[in-house]
């Protein structure tokens, strides 16, 4: 049974973020949930359309349907996608809908967006800084643009951890992929460091010695859950240091840290397909160290 002024709730994308938000706010009693997602008519959908089966939404049978009656509109597709996403929503919005770009794009291109739904949807930008699971919808995130202060109050009474950053729209989506810079860099780089210390026959000695600049960090356990992260999620990951990478070139910096950080994550992420890679890599770096070299052939 829905609370009392549930919203109305279209998804345009259904991926891992969309789906965990979705469950999430059905947890909240949020029963009137409609999703989309642009691979839903072919078979590479039929994945995204049993989890929304499973979490108990309404399938939309098109970008149009979705949006029908909507109060607020979740955007979470793929990167390169969200400016594209709010020009295909924008002719089916009616009522002036919350619109969340939850995408983790450039600030530059949030505006975009933003510019893309004519003036059809209240645009708020929307970065999630956290892992989305365990949290679901309760992950923290970030709001900016004119309508964020606004939505605040709509958020808490959904259980969302929204924190206001400011009127601009962009700032979020700033913060994120600025600190996404140091976030997946140390990433690429705990990989190239551990299987330079694994090939040299030093792993142990060389995490160990780390703690004596940085005495406050567990390198073994970090080393292990940043090597499994690349490997769940370095091809979107490699996405996301793309737009990265752009937010840099919109400040006028050179973003050369980045661009090698991309090419480590969209390397992992192809790895992690490999069988012998996939079942180490929630077994800690001693054993995805190996699994990786044997897959690059060089055991």
């Amino acid at each position: 049974m829905s609370k009392p002024n549930t919203p109305r709730v279209s998804f345009i994308g259904f991926g891992e973020a969309g789906q965990a938000i979705a469950e999430g706010l059905r947890g909240e009693g949020i029963d009137r949930i409609a999703v989309w997602d642009i691979l839903f008519p072919d078979a590479a959908g039929e994945a995204l359309r049993k989890a929304g089966e499973r979490t108990g939404v309404r399938i939309a049978t098109s970008a149009a349907d979705a949006m029908r009656d909507a109060d607020m509109v979740i955007a979470a597709v793929t990167a390169a996608s969200n400016v594209a996403a709010a020009r295909s929503v924008a002719p089916h919005l009616t009522g002036n809908p919350w619109y969340l770009d939850i995408n983790s794009v450039s600030p530059g291109r949030k505006a975009e967006a933003q510019a893309g739904l004519a003036g059809k949807a209240r645009y708020i930008d929307v970065a999630v800084i956290a892992p989305i699971h365990p949290k679901l919808h309760k992950t923290p995130m970030l709001t900016a643009g004119p309508h964020a202060a606004a939505a605040a109050p709509v958020f808490k009474d959904l259980g969302m951890a929204a924190t206001v950053v400011g009127p601009s729209t962009g700032a979020a989506a700033a913060i994120k992929m600025i600190r996404s810079v140091m976030v997946k860099g140390i990433e690429a780089l705990t990989l190239e460091c551990t299987l330079a210390a694994e090939r040299a026959g030093v792993l142990d000695a060389m995490l160990a010695s780390l703690k004596n600049n940085y005495p406050g960090l567990d390198w073994p356990a970090l080393a292990d859950y940043n090597l499994e992260r690349m490997l769940s999620h370095g091809e979107r990951r490699a996405a996301e240091m793309e737009e990265s990478a752009l937010t840099l070139c919109e400040l006028g910096l050179d973003p050369l840290m980045v661009e090698a950080t991309v090419k480590r994550q969209r390397e992992m992420g192809a790895l992690g397909r490999d069988d012998a890679v996939r079942a180490a890599k929630t077994e800690g770096c001693k054993a995805i160290l190996p699994a990786i070299d044997k897959a690059k052939g060089r055991a």
